[in-house]
């Protein structure tokens, strides 16, 4: 479900009491364990860490908006997290997949950067925080800028 929220706390707000703390949860357990140098925002309507604007000016794309590193949502159907370095780092989605499955027994549901959990018993919490913090905001924003497409030379942005 996309929301309309403006603030964490208006998408808190908006959720029913169960699926809010399971949502609390996950917050808490990234907030642990990302980066300060991230952001955390209301971004695409989800709950949201970004890499700020004072980090990397130029952006996500052409949308002027900050490069997005991790969402949360909750979904009608399941939870979903969202996380940009599984989109193109084998190395992060082949770490977190064989974790989860040698924890849970049972195949991760998974698609480009998202991970879905449809019950919340499945919500690997600690292997979300250890997956929050593999990376800072600079060293992301580095990792991204060769494949941003206003970037023709693969050089870092400036």
């Amino acid at each position: 479900m996309i929301s309309n929220a403006q603030t964490p706390e208006e998408y808190f707000a908006q959720l029913p009491a169960q699926r809010r703390e399971i949502m609390e949860q996950l917050r808490q357990v990234i907030n642990q364990n990302i980066s300060k140098d991230f952001e955390e925002v209301m971004q695409y309507g989800m709950l949201g860490w970004v890499v700020p604007l004072t980090i990397y000016p130029e952006g996500y794309h052409s949308s002027g908006e900050a490069l997005p590193y991790m969402s949360i949502a909750a979904q009608k159907n399941y939870y979903s997290v969202y996380h940009s370095g599984l989109y193109g780092g084998e190395d992060f989605i082949n770490w977190f997949r064989q974790e989860y499955e040698e924890t849970f027994q049972r195949k991760l549901d998974a698609g480009k950067s998202c991970l879905r959990f449809k019950k919340p018993e499945h919500i690997p919490y600690d292997l979300i925080g250890e997956l929050a913090s593999k990376i800072n905001a600079h060293e992301f924003a580095a990792s991204y800028a060769p494949f941003d497409p206003r970037n023709k030379s693969g050089k870092k942005l400036k």
